[in-house]
């Protein structure tokens, strides 16, 4: 097998869709011989900025002296972002070790409990970490948490961002419903740590923290008006996400004591690709990429526009590409007022609204602007190649098209990011 031909067997696991539940997960990580009790993980679930938090809190970490994991979905150019070690993606040469060694073991599975993609790179990942022996593991749930197959392993604390609507069609369809699937990464005495606002949602959380007998620490405003490092992430809901990964640092002083200058340095220097990123093209025109693949991630985005002075200038150009599943209108609705000119476009993705349907809905949220219809997002960075101020948003995998068309990654041989594309079943009720 070499890296070509095993990418291609992990495309092959998405025919067994994405069904949930923790029960195939724990066999075949019981297979690879539960890694996971090698390890000691940082669980974070939540709606948005939960990539945001989790490179923070691996960038602190790696400033304190240690050999840190990192485990993320969805990738943006590469399969190998999902699994890093000290900010190290997985080499081709093991990706191609661990994927023979999973498909030995899952010969033995029968189609009903065959794994899925996801929980197949979950146990690779573990097996990877727990052979580098890492110190910590910064460990991202993939959807929900409750039935996530990241949530087989016992952290020494869970964090859950923020509460939002997203992915309602399995989570449910109030904040309260939503949070009851993030809070299901609450364990028995581990500290839980949230920066939900929403009043609904975090009495969820906290009932199921008092529970589980948990330790509870509310993040808020004050404590993100706290957070000055200047080079910090770009955006002022970057300084949330910040005071949650440093409250966290906290809590989990007397297990992993880590100084002051290290939180410091890691909040500096900390890197996390596609959110608010800016690019300056040698011509001197800037881009601003963002996945703002939700609502709540659009009012992000909007503020950061409005309200942070390096893009107070106009005549902004928004490229927007949208999921049919996310609430298009309401991003549209959003996004649409800041910009002069705007660019739809589809996401390379199956699950893509079609351009002709939210180019409507943004000349109804601004009348003022120029909408046009592109036919591929190649063709709508030519069209804008002149403007001076560029943003890119609407789905992180249009940012990932965006990054290999910009020259911004190491582009794979092969295509890899439809291995984030996935098609879920039935998603089990929770039973209250």
């Amino acid at each position: 097998m070499n890296y070509a031909e095993a990418i291609q067997f992990l495309y092959g696991l998405g025919l067994f869709g994405a069904h949930f539940g923790l029960e195939t997960t724990r066999t075949f990580a019981a297979r690879a011989g539960n890694p996971q009790d090698q390890l000691r993980f940082i669980h974070v679930a939540g709606t948005n900025g939960k990539g945001s938090t989790c490179a923070m809190l691996e960038s602190i970490y790696r400033a304190a002296g240690l050999r840190v994991g990192l485990f993320t979905s969805p990738h943006l150019v590469s399969f190998r972002e999902r699994i890093q070690v000290n900010r190290q993606l997985i080499s081709e040469a093991d990706v191609v070790r661990f994927t023979a060694e999973m498909r030995s073991w899952l010969e033995s599975f029968p189609g009903d409990t065959h794994p899925t993609l996801f929980e197949v790179v979950t146990v690779m990942a573990l097996r990877y970490f727990a052979e580098r022996k890492c110190d910590l593991v910064i460990w991202e749930t993939g959807l929900g948490g409750r039935l996530d197959a990241t949530n087989i392993v016992t952290p020494l604390a869970s964090v859950i961002t923020n509460i939002q609507f997203d992915h309602q069609q399995w989570l449910g369809n109030t904040l309260a419903e939503i949070a009851a699937e993030k809070a299901g990464i609450i364990k028995p005495g581990v500290p839980i740590l949230t920066a939900t606002s929403d009043s609904e949602a975090l009495v969820v959380i906290q009932l199921m923290a008092k529970e589980k007998a948990a330790p509870l620490t509310v993040v808020d405003s004050h404590h993100a008006s706290r957070i000055t490092h200047s080079a910090l992430l770009l955006g002022e809901h970057q300084h949330l996400n910040a005071a949650l990964a440093v409250a966290t640092a906290g809590v989990l002083q007397s297990w992993l004591p880590v100084r002051a200058a290290a939180i410091r340095h890691g909040l500096e220097t900390v890197h996390w690709p596609g959110r608010l990123q800016l690019v300056v093209r040698p011509d001197g025109q800037r881009l601003l990429l963002d996945g703002a693949h939700n609502a709540a991630g659009a009012e992000a985005l909007r503020g950061t526009l409005r309200k942070d002075a390096r893009f107070s200038h106009r005549p902004i150009t928004l490229i927007l590409g949208i999921l049919a599943d996310k609430n298009c209108r309401a991003m549209c609705e959003i996004l649409a007022p800041v910009a002069e000119k705007i660019l739809v476009v589809a996401v390379g993705s199956e699950r893509t609204a079609k351009p002709q349907e939210l180019a409507p809905f943004c000349r109804a949220a601004n009348p003022q602007a120029e909408v046009a219809v592109g036919d591929s997002l190649r063709q709508a960075l030519a069209l804008a190649e002149r403007d001076p101020f560029v943003v890119v948003a609407g789905s992180l995998y249009l940012i990932g098209e965006a990054m290999e068309l910009l020259d911004l990654n190491a582009v794979p041989t092969t295509d890899e990011k439809a291995l984030n594309y996935w098609q879920p079943a039935s998603y089990p009720a929770k039973t209250l």
